[in-house]
């Protein structure tokens, strides 16, 4: 059954954290959070906040981790996680949470597009050239299977 009361308060910090407002946010999800703990997205989006409003990088990423561990099937409870790690300029950690949890859920668009989003991509070959035009595509992607040839060595 849903503790209407903490649901109240998860939207209204929802409402707010969406609005750039983390530190304001903050409250009504630690009191959600706090009436229903075995709530993975109240606990998630708690640590979210966290990691906004105070740089608690730590206390985030333990709360958005386990949140994610009680509901592993959630593509949003990876988001936040991800989102956790880009703010504390862990960019590789949050691709890799990004594909673990396409692992999970192989056809959500908004993993797909975040982990787009975080892609690192090289620099063209030939610099004079456009990056979409064929030769450097074509050098591109060259490049690419040779890395991965010489990665298994």
């Amino acid at each position: 059954m849903i503790d209407m009361s903490a649901f109240k308060e998860f939207r209204a910090g929802l409402a707010l954290l969406r609005g750039g407002d983390a530190a304001s946010a903050m409250p009504h999800l630690r009191t959600a959070y706090d009436q229903e703990p075995d709530n993975p997205y109240y606990m998630s989006y708690l640590g979210l906040a966290v990691a906004a409003a105070d740089q608690r990088w730590a206390e985030a990423e333990k709360l958005c981790q386990s949140a994610m561990r009680m509901n592993r099937r959630q593509a949003q409870l990876y988001l936040n996680l991800a989102e956790v790690y880009v703010a504390a300029d862990r960019r590789q950690a949050a691709a890799d949470i990004l594909a673990r949890g396409l692992h999970y859920s192989p056809h959500d668009v908004r993993i797909r597009m975040a982990l787009d989003r975080l892609a690192i991509r090289r620099r063209p070959l030939l610099s004079f050239l456009p990056r979409g035009h064929i030769i450097n595509r074509s050098l591109g992607m060259i490049r690419h299977q040779a890395m991965q040839v010489f990665a298994s060595f």
